[in-house]
């Protein structure tokens, strides 16, 4: 089965990453339950989410359905069996050079795969993505190779690469389409109409080598949601306290101008963020992090729940999709990661300095390094 027009990650719930009020174990799986069961119909997981834990979580709420009435998608690429943890970096990529040499990139992709596999219960991952790669992860044919070799053994029926944890990548992610995508079938980007930038300058090049895309934090930390209102108060250890000081009035009041658009077509705030996405070229699944958030008038999950699996199939206007654009224009609002021109330091997991060969990807694609990918702010 591929990729659904709806998703569910394994994130939600903020059980595996910090983002409201964490549900408890078995209020988590009922939500899962509950996705399938009002129709959203693919499930994402990563290995490294809780050591494992996730993968466990997750097969324990599918355990029992028909499996093939779901897409499960999975995510190796941080090593967190051999590899020791740099508190919120998170654990090393296996590619690190530390950890092994290019020879040895097969079986582990393999003994973590299979590991993930039995975890979640299942004899193969419908899609499975790279996750997190750092620069050799993106360029390495010795990676592609060896997430090749996974398709042969009968683990996964395709593949994919899931930039991150940040946002960016941006030219380390076009140029690993146009090496390596033959191999890839979808790739996952951070999209939505209040955070265009820099996700939608990814998205020709995905139209010409004929990857689909997965768009996550489709609700913008929260907002779409339309229950984090000014003066929201985060939890100890939120993950959205990260982001810059205002970002919430900000946003509700580009929100307060996009309401017109939603109310025309009978859509909650949600489900507009939904369709502006999937309006965008290659764009074929969104996955939206359900949050509960903390307070009493804070939206039960189960209604975010109900409102993605109901995103109707509108066709939003050429109007009001620039529309959106145009009220959420966020260009050089931010630091990115993944190759920078301002990076002159040794590379690391998540930034590394521009190469001529990404500078050439740029000038392919109309992309200026220092113009359209610096922090302007």
């Amino acid at each position: 089965m591929d990729v659904t027009r709806t998703a569910f990650g394994t994130w939600n719930g903020g059980r595996f990453m910090h983002f409201g009020q964490p549900l408890e174990d078995g209020h988590w799986v009922k939500t899962a339950q509950l996705a399938y069961q009002s129709g959203i119909r693919t499930f994402i997981t990563a290995d490294v989410y809780g050591n494992g834990a996730a993968d466990s979580l997750l097969g324990s709420a599918l355990a029992g359905l028909p499996r093939d009435s779901y897409c499960l998608v999975g995510a190796v690429g941080h090593d967190f069996y051999s590899g020791k943890r740099d508190g919120s970096k998170g654990f090393p990529r296996f590619t690190n050079p530390d950890l092994r040499a290019p020879g040895d990139y097969a079986s582990y992709l393999r003994m973590a795969t299979e590991k993930s596999l039995e975890r979640c219960g299942a004899s193969k991952f419908d899609l499975l993505l790279l996750h997190n790669p750092d620069s050799i992860g993106y360029s390495s044919d010795r990676v592609w190779s060896a997430m090749q070799k996974l398709v042969d053994a009968g683990l996964t029926d395709r593949l994919g690469v899931a930039p991150g944890p940040a946002n960016g990548f941006t030219l380390d992610l076009i140029q690993c389409f146009e090496r390596f995508g033959a191999l890839i079938d979808w790739a996952m980007i951070i999209l939505n109409p209040l955070e265009p930038w820099p996700g939608s300058l990814a998205l020709p090049a995905a139209v010409k080598h004929d990857i689909k895309l997965m768009t996550r934090v489709v609700d913008y930390g929260g907002l779409f949601h339309d229950d984090v209102k000014p003066g929201h108060q985060f939890g100890y250890g939120d993950h959205r306290t990260f982001r810059p000081a205002g970002w919430v009035e900000a946003g509700n009041s580009k929100l307060d101008q996009l309401r017109s658009v939603a109310e025309r077509h009978g859509l909650t705030l949600l489900q507009l963020a939904c369709a502006w996405n999937l309006s965008q070229p290659a764009v074929h699944s969104v996955i939206p992090t359900l949050i509960q958030e903390v307070g009493d008038h804070a939206k039960p999950i189960e209604q975010k729940i109900a409102e993605l699996a109901n995103v109707p199939d509108v066709k939003l206007t050429s109007e009001e999709i620039a529309f959106i654009a145009q009220v959420g224009a966020n260009k050089g609002c931010m630091h990115l990661k993944g190759a920078n021109a301002a990076h002159t330091t040794p590379p690391v997991a998540d930034q590394w300095s521009l190469t001529p060969d990404l500078e050439e990807v740029g000038r392919r694609w109309g992309i200026d390094p220092v113009g359209d990918l610096a922090c302007a702010h």
